[in-house]
């Protein structure tokens, strides 16, 4: 009597990972913490960008867990020349997972950018490695929650100010305190504290501080409003 092959379990999909990092601390520990996974095997790891791409291609790996901040070349160039140098003929080139210590929104959307399909903190659990791993392979995308959270708030519009309130906040950020606003603009030192209370509710900033801060970061984005 014949087997049905359709009745036959399906062969295991096993996921060729290879490491891009230049402390050899952390791909030992890479090493051993993936290297138990089922189903997840290593084909290969890199100390630098530049051993990267003389071995990722013989490798063949399906996914790529690289160091974001390394000497020679940092992982998002790294990532541009690894998924441009994949000739057509040749299978899939490797997704990328980027595994950094920077959680700043500006890396997270570059290397998003570039093509990398995850981004994960290097002082995050290892378990968010893992998932980062699975869901990548999966064909899906993964985003640390801490660096999801941050580039979501980053990517907040921000409020709408009156012109009014755009020239105060841009003079705040030039340096200039209440009396030389209300005399640039010809209004009384009461009417411009009460226009800074009015720009801290909208931003939702409470303190002077605070709203100096903003103020400093973000003059030119509101000193054209209106």
């Amino acid at each position: 009597m014949k087997e049905d092959p359709a009745a036959a379990p399906a062969t295991p999909v096993v996921v060729r990972l290879f490491l891009v990092d230049d402390h050899p601390l952390v791909r030992d520990g890479l090493r051993a913490r993936l290297g138990a996974m089922p189903g997840l095997e290593i084909v290969g790891e890199a100390g630098s960008a530049a051993e990267a791409l003389a071995l990722i291609g013989p490798a063949q790996p399906h996914l790529v867990l690289m160091d974001v901040g390394m000497k020679d070349m940092n992982g998002i160039e790294l990532a541009v020349l690894l998924l441009q140098q994949q000739p057509q003929h040749q299978k899939p080139a490797p997704h990328i997972v980027m595994l950094s210590m920077y959680d700043n929104p500006e890396y997270v959307q570059k290397a998003l950018q570039v093509g990398a399909r995850g981004y994960v903190l290097k002082d995050a659990p290892a378990a968010e490695i893992v998932a980062a791993i699975e869901a990548v392979s999966a064909g899906g995308t993964f985003l640390s929650p801490a660096v999801s959270k941050k580039l979501f708030r980053n990517q907040t519009p921000r409020p709408l100010l009156t012109p009014r309130e755009s020239e105060i906040l841009s003079a705040l950020g030039r340096g200039e305190s209440s009396k030389q606003i209300a005399r640039d603009l010809g209004l009384s030192v009461r009417t411009v504290e009460a226009h800074r209370q009015s720009i801290k509710r909208r931003l939702g900033i409470e303190g002077q501080a605070e709203l100096i801060k903003y103020a400093v970061e973000h003059a030119r984005e509101f000193g054209g409003q209106g």
